[in-house]
């Protein structure tokens, strides 16, 4: 199993940060459905102030190629990342139109 851990950050506004929180606590089924047909076995996201941390645990033929092949079979995966544009804002660094951005490994015990 590989191990992806991305990065992206939200508006520092904190009634933004708590909604973009809530929507976490529930996100829609067809969104899912999307990610564990990708490949996703498991994800988790941490949040320290505005900065996200995203962990993905994939199967060995995901590629995020075919994560977009398959979203782009849900309608309500565009809603739900147009919905997310509210909230999150790139890196500092990112190149136009980039969000979650892969981390590189620095260390491992």
């Amino acid at each position: 199993m590989k191990r992806h851990c991305l990065a992206l950050d939200l508006k520092d506004d904190p009634e933004l940060i708590k909604a973009y929180d809530d929507y976490h606590k529930e996100v829609w089924p067809e969104v899912l459905q999307s990610l564990k047909e990708s490949g996703i076995q498991d994800m988790a996201i941490y949040r320290v102030r505005n900065r996200l941390f995203m962990i993905m645990y994939v199967d060995d033929n995901f590629s995020f190629e075919k994560k977009a092949e398959i979203d782009a079979k849900y309608p309500e995966n565009e809603k739900w990342e147009e919905l997310m544009l509210n909230y999150q804002k790139p890196l500092p660094f990112a190149k136009p139109g980039e969000k979650w951005m892969l981390m590189e490994k620095v260390f491992q015990l």
